[in-house]
């Protein structure tokens, strides 16, 4: 009977491990971040806005107000746009980007209009300055 020896002479290469299944979940991974990501929308018009400090915008709704005095919210216009932003809930502010060409006494009228249809907390966003 032939003994089998304790060490294998020959030495033995590493098991390679698996590359394409790392692969695999790599780009599901990608996938699933890329069709989960928020996608903001394009602003309705052409905005510069005013200069400021203070936090960052966190790209939340928002009410945009030209310089012309043209108002979006979403997809709606004009009066239907102060509505809908309006009706927002109350934990929630509106974010108005108005433009700095914007005159104050237009802004005023409108924040008028806002708050007698029941906007409770409006922030103005502006530029980091």
């Amino acid at each position: 009977m032939r003994r089998q020896p304790l060490i294998d002479p020959r030495p033995r290469r590493a098991a390679r491990e698996p590359v394409v299944p790392m692969i695999n979940v790599v780009f599901l991974l990608l996938i699933f971040f890329l069709m989960t990501a928020q996608i903001v929308p394009p602003t309705p018009f052409d905005l510069s806005l005013p200069s400021a400090s203070g936090e960052e915008d966190t790209g939340q709704t928002a009410l945009y107000i030209s310089a012309d005095g043209d108002i979006a919210f979403e997809t709606e216009r004009g009066d239907a746009a102060l509505a809908r932003a309006a009706a927002l809930p109350d934990e929630m502010p509106l974010r108005l980007y108005a433009d700095a060409d914007l005159p104050a006494s237009t802004l005023a009228q409108i924040l008028t209009r806002l708050a007698a249809l029941g906007a409770t907390r409006v922030e103005i966003v502006t530029e980091g300055g």
